[in-house]
This record gives C-alpha cells, sequence and structure tokens, in this order.
C-alpha cells in the first residue's frame, strides 16, 4: 500500500451500518487518545529513570550494566511492539476484548509494575549473591547472570509499554469516525510530549518522596489510564454497539504490495543515529553541564522537546504535502554537526545555549521517525508495530556502537561525525533521483547547498574538542569515560569527562593516615573505594601493608604514574592490588575483611549516583567489611551544601557506634571516622609515634607541616561534634538508596524545600 492511498475503514454489524459523526466528536474521540498517550509516555519515562537507578544499586554502577537495563528497556518496548501488531488481528470477528479494553489492561500491568519490578531486582540480586557463594563468578560472569536477570524483570513490563501504540492504533482504526491513516504519528506525538514531562517533573518528585514514592505516583497515573480507558470503551460501545462485532478483514484490509524496504532501513537508522548522539552528547556536553542528574536530564529534555516539534511540525506538514524533499536528508546530516560547533570551547557560549545545539538534529528526528512509520504503516496497526520496532533495533544498536566502539576508539568529536555519515549518504541520493529534490530546477538551492556543505567542512576540520585544550594532557579513552592527566607539578589534575576530578593535595594522604594511626592493633590491610590519583592507595602502602584500591574507570590506574613517579613500580608491588570495578559490588562480593576502608567518591557530592557511596545501606556493606576494631572513613567536601552534609553524617550515625568528624588540611571538607568499636582519643604527639618511618615521610611530602605530628595537630583541633553538622539541617533525613539528598537538590536551592 503506497503512503498516497487510504484503505476503505468500514465497520460493520448485524444490525447497523456506520454513520459519519460530526467532527466534534472526531475531534473529542482523538483528545482522549492524546491526553491517555501523553500520560502512557510520561510514566514510560519516568520507570526508565528510577529502574536504572534501582538496578544501579542492586548490581553496580558499571557502564555494562548502564547498557544492558537500557537494552533490555528498548528491547522489551521492541518486541511488545511487534508481537501486539501480529496479536490484535487474532481478536478477530465476534471478539469481546476490544482494543480499548485491551490497552487499558496492559495500563494496569504496567503499573504492577511499579511493585514488581523493584522486587525482582532486589531477588536477583540476593540469587547471584546465592550463586556467588557456590561458584566464583569473575566479571564476565556476573554480568552475564546480572543480564539474564534484567531481562526477566525489565522485559515482560517493557514490552507491554511497547505494545500500547500499536493497540491504540488499532482502536482508532476501527472507529470508523476517526481518521487513522496518520494514527501512528498522532500517538508518537502525545508520547512524545509526556515523555517531556516524565524527564522532568520525576526530578523534583524524588526528591520529596524519593525513589519509591515517585513509583507509586507513577503507579496512580497508570491506574487512572486504566480507569479511563475503559470508560471510554464502554463509552464507545454504548455509541456504536459492540466493538467486537467489526469484522478484522474489513478493518484490516490486505495489503495490495509491500512498502519499500528503505523505509525499514531508514527506520533502523534513525533509531541507531538518534540514541546513539544521544550517548555521545552526554559526554561531550559533561565539561560545561557537570556530572548531575539534572545535566542529563536536560539534555534528554532538550532531545525530547525538540523531538515534539519535529513532529508537531511534520503533522502540519503532512495534511498538505505525501512526499519529503531529498534536502530534508541532506539537512540531517548537517545539523548532526551542530554540537561540534557549541562545544568548542574556544567559542564563547553560555553552557545553556551550547547543549542547545542538539536542538536542529532532534527535531529533524522528530519528523522523520513519524513520517516513516507512517508511511511504511499507512494506519496498519501491524506494520506500524513491525517498523517500529526495527526503529527501536536501532535504539538498541546505536547506543552500544558509541558507547563501546565509537567513544573508545576516537572520542567525541569524531564521533559525531561518525553517526551523521549515513545521513549525507542518504542525503545524496536522494537529491541525485530526478524529480525528487528542487536543487535540481533552481540555482539559487544549489548555491545553498554548496555553502552549506563548505560550512559542514569549517566545522569538522576548525573545531576543537575539550581535550585539545591541552596539548601536552596525557588523554586516554575507554567504554566508561575520558580521561584527561595534565599540568605540572602541585598543579597537576585529573579530568574525567571534561570534569576536575582531584588534584595534588595532602588531604588524600590524611585519608589513609588518620584512621590508620587510630586503630587500637596493628593494621594487615587496607581498602580504597576510588582510586582517583592514586595518592590515598600510595599512601597506604607506605605503612607496609597490603593495600586494595577499587576503581571503576580502567583508564585513571594507567596515569598513576603521572602523578607519581614510583607510580608504575608500586602498581606491580606484590602488596597492591587494583581492581577494576564499581567499589559498592566489590565489597558485596568479597569475602576479604580489612583493618581500613576509605572511601572518597568523586566531586561534587551531588554527582550522579554518588549517593550510593553515602547511603545507609553502603554502610551496612561496609560494617560487614571490617575487621573486628576496624575504622571506615570517609571524606566529605564542604561545598555548602549543608542539607546533603547532614544527611551523610546522619546516616553515619545512625550506620555505627563511634563516628568522630575532623576538618581537613588544607581546611576544606570533613573527614569522619566511623567503627562499631570505641575510636581512641589520641594525641597528635601519640598518633605521629604509631606510623613507620616511611608513613611518616609520606604524610608531609605535600606540607604544609614539617613533621607527622604538626600535621596531626592541624587536624585534631578541627575535631567538630557529628551532631553540630547534623543540626545544620536538623530536618533532613538520613541519606538512603531510596532518598538521595545530596543528588536532588533543585528545591533546595530554590529555597521550595522542607528542609
Amino acid at each position: 500500500m503506497s503512503a498516497g492511498t487510504s484503505p476503505a475503514v468500514v465497520a460493520t454489524s448485524s444490525s447497523a451500518t456506520p454513520c459519519e459523526a460530526s467532527p466534534s466528536r472526531t475531534t473529542r474521540s482523538m483528545g482522549w487518545y492524546f491526553l491517555l498517550f501523553v500520560g502512557s509516555g510520561f510514566c514510560s519515562i519516568l520507570y526508565e529513570l528510577i529502574w536504572l537507578r534501582l538496578a544501579m544499586a542492586q548490581f553496580g554502577v558499571t557502564t555494562a550494566l548502564v547498557s544492558m537495563v537500557l537494552s533490555m528497556f528498548m528491547a522489551g518496548l521492541g518486541l511488545g511492539s511487534w508481537a501486539s501488531g501480529r496479536l490484535i488481528r487474532r481478536l478477530g470477528s465476534g471478539s469481546r476484548l476490544s482494543p480499548l479494553r485491551v490497552y487499558a489492561l496492559l495500563e494496569l500491568f504496567i503499573a504492577c509494575s511499579a511493585v514488581a519490578v523493584p522486587l525482582e531486582l532486589r531477588w536477583g540480586r540476593r540469587l547471584l549473591e546465592q550463586l556467588g557463594n557456590w561458584v566464583p563468578l569473575p566479571s564476565s560472569s556476573y554480568h552475564l547472570a546480572a543480564g539474564l536477570g534484567l531481562a526477566f524483570a525489565l522485559i515482560p513490563w517493557c514490552a507491554c509499554m511497547g505494545a500500547t501504540i500499536p493497540v491504540a492504533m488499532s482502536a482508532i482504526r476501527m472507529d470508523h469516525r476517526l481518521q487513522s491513516q496518520r494514527s501512528f504519528s498522532f500517538l508518537y506525538l502525545a508520547n512524545v510530549l509526556g515523555a517531556i514531562a516524565g524527564a522532568t517533573v520525576p526530578l523534583l518528585l524524588i526528591e520529596i518522596w524519593g525513589f519509591k514514592g515517585t513509583l507509586q505516583a507513577g503507579m496512580f497515573v497508570n491506574l487512572t489510564l486504566f480507569a479511563a480507558a475503559l470508560a471510554l470503551s464502554m463509552r464507545q460501545e454504548g455509541t456504536d454497539g459492540a466493538s467486537g462485532s467489526v469484522d478484522s478483514k474489513t478493518v484490516f484490509p490486505a495489503q495490495p504490495g509491500n512498502p519499500r524496504i528503505e523505509c525499514l532501513v531508514l527506520l533502523f537508522a534513525t533509531g541507531m543515529s538518534s540514541m546513539g548522539m544521544e550517548v555521545v552528547w552526554t559526554r561531550q556536553f559533561t565539561p560545561y553541564l557537570g556530572t548531575f542528574v539534572y545535566s542529563f536530564a536536560l539534555i534528554l529534555a532538550l532531545y525530547l522537546g525538540a523531538t515534539f516539534l519535529g513532529s508537531s511540525i511534520y503533522r502540519a506538514w503532512s495534511r498538505r504535502r505525501s512526499r519529503e524533499d531529498g534536502l530534508v536528508w541532506f539537512a540531517l546530516w548537517l545539523v548532526a554537526l551542530f554540537p561540534l560547533f557549541t562545544a568548542d570551547p574556544e567559542i564563547g557560549l553560555s553552557n545553556f545555549v551550547r547543549v542547545l545545539g542538539i536542538v536542529p538534529f532532534s527535531g529533524l528526528m522528530g519528523f522523520v521517525t513519524p513520517m516513516l512509520v507512517d508511511r511504511w504503516s499507512d494506519g496498519d496497526p501491524d506494520q506500524a508495530g513491525s517498523g517500529y520496532a526495527v526503529n527501536i533495533g536501532g535504539c538498541i544498536l546505536g547506543p552500544l556502537l558509541a558507547g563501546f566502539v565509537l567513544l573508545p576508539l576516537m572520542g567525541e568529536h569524531r564521533a559525531v561525525q561518525v553517526l551523521a555519515v549515513p545521513w549525507l549518504v542518504v542525503g545524496v541520493v536522494s537529491m541525485s533521483r530526478a524529480g525528487l529534490s528542487r536543487v535540481h530546477d533552481s540555482l539559487s538551492w544549489r548555491i545553498a547547498c554548496y555553502v552549506l556543505c563548505l560550512a559542514a567542512v569549517v566545522v569538522i576540520f576548525d573545531t576543537h574538542s575539550f581535550e585539545q585544550q591541552y596539548p601536552r594532557g596525557h588523554v586516554l579513552r575507554d567504554s566508561t569515560a575520558t580521561v584527561l592527566a595534565e599540568g605540572e607539578g602541585m598543579e597537576r589534575r585529573l579530568y574525567v569527562n571534561g570534569v576536575s576530578i582531584t588534584f595534588l593535595t595532602p588531604a588524600t594522604k590524611m585519608m589513609s593516615a588518620l584512621p590508620l594511626a587510630l586503630l587500637d592493633h596493628a593494621p594487615q590491610n587496607a581498602l580504597v573505594v576510588c582510586f582517583g590519583m592514586g595518592t590515598t592507595h600510595r599512601s597506604m602502602l607506605s605503612w607496609g601493608i597490603d593495600s586494595t584500591a577499587v576503581e571503576l574507570d580502567p583508564s585513571v590506574p594507567r596515569l598513576f604514574w603521572f602523578f607519581h613517579a614510583d607510580g608504575n613500580e608500586l602498581l606491580h608491588s606484590a602488596r597492591s592490588h587494583v581492581v577494576i570495578d564499581d567499589g559498592r559490588r566489590f565489597l558485596e562480593r568479597t569475602a576479604g575483611q580489612y583493618d581500613v576502608i576509605a572511601v572518597d567518591p568523586p566531586p561534587p557530592t551531588q554527582a550522579a549516583a554518588s549517593s550510593l557511596l553515602y547511603s545507609r545501606e553502603f554502610y551496612s556493606i561496609v560494617k560487614q567489611r571490617l575487621r573486628a576494631h576496624g575504622i571506615f572513613q570517609q571524606w566529605v567536601a564542604d561545598d555548602g551544601d549543608v542539607a546533603a552534609q547532614a544527611a551523610i553524617a546522619r546516616s553515619l550515625k545512625e550506620s555505627f557506634r563511634y563516628v568522630r568528624a575532623f576538618g581537613s588540611v588544607p581546611r576544606y571538607g570533613y573527614h569522619l571516622v566511623a567503627s562499631d568499636s570505641p575510636i581512641p582519643n589520641r594525641s597528635a604527639a601519640e598518633l605521629a609515634r604509631r606510623l613507620p618511618v616511611a608513613a611518616a615521610a609520606d604524610l608531609v611530602e605535600w606540607g604544609p607541616s614539617s613533621n607527622a605530628e604538626q600535621q596531626f595537630a592541624e587536624v585534631l583541633k578541627q575535631e567538630v561534634p557529628l551532631d553540630g553538622i547534623i543540626a545544620k539541617a536538623p530536618s533532613v533525613p538520613a541519606l538512603r538508596d531510596d532518598q538521595p539528598v545530596n543528588e536532588y537538590y533543585l528545591l533546595r536551592q530554590l529555597h521550595l524545600s522542607a528542609y
């Protein structure tokens, strides 16, 4: 069936013939469908964001885990879209289950996922723990087992989400009053509008209610959609007779021919390119937006907002035209390159204006994606389901290609260019076909194309990436991050994805010296979570004990030599053990016991997912890995967020029997030391005497004091009561996995929070 033809849609019954409804009735009916899909889009993004975070808490904050969760989510959407298009035909003549009622049941099932998925994720982790007790699981086997668990936990519910569009298209097509040729783009538009709200509103709800309460809000919306769809189906039955009297062969006539295969190829390419670009953008704009949950939310909201605008333009355009100009595809290549210009650090733009560079490409994607599905399906839910599933297949491949191939091999700048190339090819092919482009007939259009091509060449060859600001820096790339080490002497810094993570400071040496010197016994070993420059790990080794350092990014330890001349030698020491893993997941899986565990999460305190290393649940894991009378050390930045500091302090107080807090040297942040055994109240001289000679020399290597006793004295005189930190925000709750106070802070900044 060609895109320009319309099938005869006839609803028949044994006692009545269809009649035309008034335009107002048709508008009201379509309005109901629009509202249903606004709510559906809101819930789907809400669940995606929260499920991803809950999965991190259960299985670790690793790139592989994030990729698996997103892939399972998209795979479920694609499977549901494809299968529902096939199954909806089986309702057939005489079925009492109308498409609207099927849609209502789908929303009811999706509502159940708000309760079921968190339970399934917890069960999955417990099962993995038991499996690990029987058979040691290397990282690859662990990820495979976790992937299977995520598949069982997520795919069935996501399939219900993916099934909603074909089922609703079927309902629209069976209702003889409604026009259905462009029903996919209509529902897609509503879904994207809801997704915009789903990418922003939950961030405020999480700050107030936590993850559990926000999931319950999503469940309430799903139940409302269930009730509304059920009521709408009953009203339509009362108006038009039972929908089961509709003959599916009449409503879905046989297609006279298959739509062109090019539609499916382009649908796959749009999914791959758009989602691949989203992964690259997240890393490309991190130097300007930071590592906050709101940074990703801004990118996602702009992407969805532009998609909505593009889809709206397509809806208006398609009423007057049936075929796009070949310039659309050529323009897609040009605007895909635009973020190279706005992300150039040598171009003076505000951070918000920089990220607006993604809008033109996202808008054009919002135009072409529903256009292709409409053209492929012509309103047929079966065809739409398969077309949308192909698009989602590209959405699965795109992030994997970008995250595991393009970014590690070539970085953000080149990755954007590679992901844009397919649209240059499609644009050239489209414009070369006679009659498809006005470029053949207009000199002004040809000149415009030449100028735009010249601009594209300039953008490709004369723009700069973040790391090009540091020509003497050392850059390493992997699937987790782009890591940059630069500077000289004490000015050396470590950047991860363009964000300054740490610098050379005596505070990182005190993270090892203070807890080790406070022990009431001779230490045997220690654990450092978050390697950074390796300073704390190096200081642990200066005590002549075994030190294990856990680092999420494999490239970070490879730069140990840049910050410490003896770095390579220490990495190969028999007492040095570096593990590439999520720190929390390592603690859950290891059977080791440690005298000291030191944790220094990457700054800032508000960084996304950092609460998983500050929460009560994390501290309960730490306690299991501390040897009797062992000490835990947590450094907390004094960055002005007193609510986050109070939440962390309260979390420690509720987790350990004894907690002491000391100001850092230099005076920025706090060393919090905690134990279930009394922490000795030693003087600076007593602490200094407990240090081995090498450890004492290491402690004062960078000053500010000339000997260990003076260095300890500076810290001891800055001891503050833990309750004093809590009193800065007395109403704030303890930081928990469900209530990540430090990460969600917008309402506090706007003075709209209760604490």
